[in-house]
């Protein structure tokens, strides 16, 4: 039995925010859970997807957010607790289903937890989606432990179905990735079955119909005010003439900072858990028992800007402040807390020294794993493309082919842009264009830039990297899986076959780990390309991890410098792999040697240089 499925009313457990997470929905008998991964929410799904068949929940691993969204609220509809869970850009994509189905409602209770990024950890952004709520007009939670992360979720059913509506959960990557002592409930016996009951009226939204579920919205808003105004995540800490108002992650860094400045005697805490919609009320009361006011949030001033409207209406008359002292940008900490608190109301506080850092350490930027194969494809495309070729990337590992030496990215804006921003390149520039994208993303969101791009004749190499899985969050499924713990199997949907169906003509399938094979393929289609078109190379080749992962397999040889690399140097240097290292010999010259602990076996190398030579490894 799955570790989340065990223990009962009153033991605790040391979670993740993720896991907490989890385990507020099993307690809240949810039995339909949709996601694409994510970080920092991919946790919540893959731990769904290891348990779902122990409790006959349906597990779903969507295409995209949108799709996650649309599945789950059809379950909702039909009276079974549903759970999406996505990180902040995620929703970007969710949206459109979204804002809707704030009007249409649910049945059953629907959570959605959004987990933003501040400080960019593995994003193109840290948007703030607090913003989503006060848009789309539903109520919001933000968690700041794990525990409230699990009280939060079951509380978000109890509104979802008192209300019918969804209700999010914003969270950030400190929260989903913490850990922390939680209490346990019980779990409930569910079912993944429902009913639904036909209402055109309600459920079709036509313009009339929108008419008249915006005025409902609207009414479930005045009531849900209530609800925030009694919420018992909202809290009041200290006796002091000094207001903090905060809400999230940020409230255990006010608590900190407040201790370590020894002012907790002259400080008064208002910590809000539900601040959608934002407990007016209760804030105009707390500004009438304290001086000043400072505001204590990551990113956007979106509670300070609702505080000063409170302040306004109230009458109060002390100094507010919020961005003026807190950072708007990254996450916040303990000393920013600090020096915020110390700047606004006058306290004493030097920030500490930091021990000064070595100016020579060695730097570790991210890297491609050795052998993996997107590195042999960049290599290859560089060579038979160089420098002229412009070349827009999009999200995965391949991303990492930014960095030196294979340099491989010119511009990135969003997951699947890769494809339609190449198009527009192409009928703008008099260059070569190559765009690379990797299949789970274009399942994702690539379809479509691809389908645009042949309607309107765009002239670009699409080079769409086959690896059978989603690396970057954890190897999780997607439509084109080729491999199982069963071993190799057909996909239930064929990229190849999708990308002939939108209309490509010129489509190769090649083996990057074969060099001198997957450079010839370039070279014709790079020939073919002065003729006008979209052409597509689908590299193919598993993830390494995976495929050990889902197969079981052991690694036979590994290749080691057996003879002179000198002619070699420049291409094993454009390679790039982690597993070279490189000194310099008597005459002063680049060596290289190969570490073998690193090396995957993957052969590239030997094939670039006759003085690498493979050596099979023990039993």
């Amino acid at each position: 039995m799955h570790e989340l499925l065990t223990g009962t009313q009153g033991d605790k457990k040391f979670l993740l925010g993720n896991e907490a997470i989890i385990r507020g929905a099993l307690e809240s008998g949810v039995r339909f859970v949709a996601a694409y991964p994510g970080t920092p929410s991919s946790e919540i799904i893959d731990g769904f997807a290891a348990l779902g068949p122990d409790i006959g929940a349906e597990v779903e691993y969507s295409v995209n957010e949108k799709v996650s969204v649309e599945s789950a609220c059809a379950a909702a509809q039909c009276g079974v607790r549903s759970l999406c869970s996505m990180k902040h850009v995620g929703l970007n994509v969710a949206s459109d289903a979204f804002m809707t189905l704030a009007y249409v409602g649910v049945k059953a209770g629907m959570v959605i937890v959004c987990a933003d990024d501040p400080s960019l950890h593995s994003s193109q952004n840290e948007q703030d989606n607090r913003y989503y709520a006060k848009m789309a007009g539903v109520p919001m939670l933000e968690p700041a432990t794990p525990q409230e992360a699990k009280d939060m979720i079951a509380a978000g059913y109890i509104l979802s179905e008192k209300h019918g509506m969804p209700v999010l959960v914003r969270t950030t990557t400190r929260v989903n990735h913490c850990r922390g002592p939680v209490s346990l409930g019980e779990i409930p016996e569910g079912t993944v079955k429902g009913t639904f009951s036909r209402d055109p009226l309600n459920l079709v939204v036509v313009p009339m119909v929108g008419r008249k579920l915006h005025l409902k919205l609207l009414e479930k808003l005045s009531a849900l005010r209530e609800e925030a105004e009694k919420s018992p995540f909202n809290t009041e800490e200290g006796a002091g003439p000094w207001g903090i108002v905060t809400s999230g992650v940020s409230a255990l860094y006010v608590s900190d900072a407040v201790q370590e400045l020894g002012v907790t005697d002259r400080v008064r805490v208002l910590k809000l858990g539900m601040t959608h919609p934002f407990p007016e009320t209760l804030v105009a009361d707390f500004l009438g028992r304290v001086e000043s006011v400072l505001v204590v949030e990551e990113l956007e001033p979106f509670v300070e800007e609702a505080v000063r409207v409170a302040a306004q209406k109230s009458g109060f008359r002390g100094k507010i402040a919020g961005k003026e002292f807190v950072p708007r940008a990254f996450e916040l900490d303990s000393v920013k807390v600090k020096e915020a608190i110390s700047r606004f109301f006058g306290v004493d506080y030097q920030r500490p020294k930091i021990f000064p850092v070595p100016e020579n350490l060695p730097a570790r930027p991210p890297n491609l794993c050795p052998g993996c194969p997107h590195r042999a494809t960049f290599y290859s495309v560089k060579k038979v493309f160089g420098e002229e070729a412009v070349y827009p990337t999009d999200i995965g590992c391949y991303t990492l082919g930014l960095l030196p030496p294979l340099q491989m990215a010119d511009f990135l804006i969003c997951m699947g842009s890769s494809i339609a921003t190449a198009g527009g390149f192409s009928r703008v520039l008099d260059r070569p264009v190559v765009a690379f994208i990797g299949d789970s993303t274009f399942f994702h969101s690539g379809i479509t830039g691809l389908i645009n791009a042949v309607t309107h004749d765009r002239r670009l190499l699409l080079v769409l990297l086959d690896n059978g899985t989603t690396a970057m969050t954890g190897h999780q499924p997607h439509p084109g899986v080729r491999l199982s713990r069963e071993g190799a199997r057909e996909p239930k949907v064929d990229v190849e076959a999708i990308v002939r169906g939108c209309g490509v003509r010129t489509v190769a399938v090649v083996n990057p780990l074969q060099v001198k094979k997957t450079q010839q393929v370039l070279q014709d289609i790079k020939a073919g390309m002065k003729n006008g078109g979209v052409s597509v190379l689908i590299s193919r080749s598993p993830c390494p991890l995976f495929e050990r992962r889902m197969l079981g397999t052991t690694q036979k040889v590994v290749f080691s410098v057996s003879g002179d690399c000198g002619p070699c140097r420049d291409d094993l240097a454009q390679l790039g792999c982690p597993a070279f290292v490189w000194s310099k010999d008597e005459a002063g010259s680049s060596c290289v040697r190969i570490n073998e602990v690193l090396c995957s076996g993957c052969s590239v190398c030997a094939q670039l240089c006759d003085g690498i030579k493979p050596k099979k490894l023990s039993a």
